[in-house]
């Protein structure tokens, strides 16, 4: 089982390699789905991963709220993507939408080419695209070189086993094209289950370890 662990800040992380994390997802603000860290974090976090063979996903994301995001916001996320490129971070974690819950899909290539050569995660943002346009939306990620989507199939207010149904659902549709990774409320008691009944690789959540 890969496990992909959310971290805020620098201080938990080489206490979760040590028991196993496979990879970590670096954020602030846990309590709002994650924000970016500051540099510091970012640079002393790549550093460590790095010297114990753990690659880190930066969160990308420049407030809580919705995933809607103006010009400015747009040019913070893509100097916050310059600056993990230049700390030779793995990868980076992003999504944006327009008002309608559709793809941003102009926001969507300027951050995708601004974090290029970096391993993209499309993140749960993907939950609050309306069911109908999910397929269409798996589509365009994969056209545009994005690695994989965190996706808890459904409103993360309802637990994961509500949601699984609808993972299974994209699972089906993305067919190996892209990887679905399933997150949210997502422990140590029901991993293994889940990654049973959906056939993943990947689990992501800050219990499984």
């Amino acid at each position: 089982m890969f496990k992909e662990i959310p971290v805020e800040n620098f201080t938990d992380i080489p206490a979760l390699i040590a028991k196993g994390a496979n990879r970590i997802e670096l954020c602030d603000n846990l309590a709002v789905g994650g924000t970016t860290v500051s540099k510091g974090v970012m640079a002393e976090t790549q550093k460590y991963a790095s010297e114990h063979g753990i690659p880190v996903m930066a969160m990308i994301r420049p407030r809580g709220g919705n995933f809607v995001y103006n010009d400015i916001e747009l040019k913070i996320m893509e100097a916050d993507l310059f600056q993990a490129q230049e700390l030779g971070v793995d990868g980076v974690v992003f999504g944006a939408l327009t008002s309608d819950g559709s793809l941003d899909e102009e926001a969507m290539e300027q951050l995708i080419g601004a974090a290029s050569g970096m391993q993209i995660t499309f993140h749960m943002a993907f939950d609050a695209i309306p069911t109908a346009k999910q397929t269409e939306s798996i589509d365009w990620l994969v056209e545009h070189g994005v690695d994989r989507i965190l996706t808890h199939g459904g409103s993360l207010d309802q637990p994961i086993e509500k949601g699984l149904e609808q993972i299974k659902s994209n699972l089906k549709y993305a067919a190996n094209r892209i990887i679905i990774m399933p997150g949210g409320g997502i422990t140590s008691q029901n991993a293994e289950s889940i990654q049973n009944e959906l056939g993943v690789h990947e689990l992501h959540g800050s219990k499984l370890i």
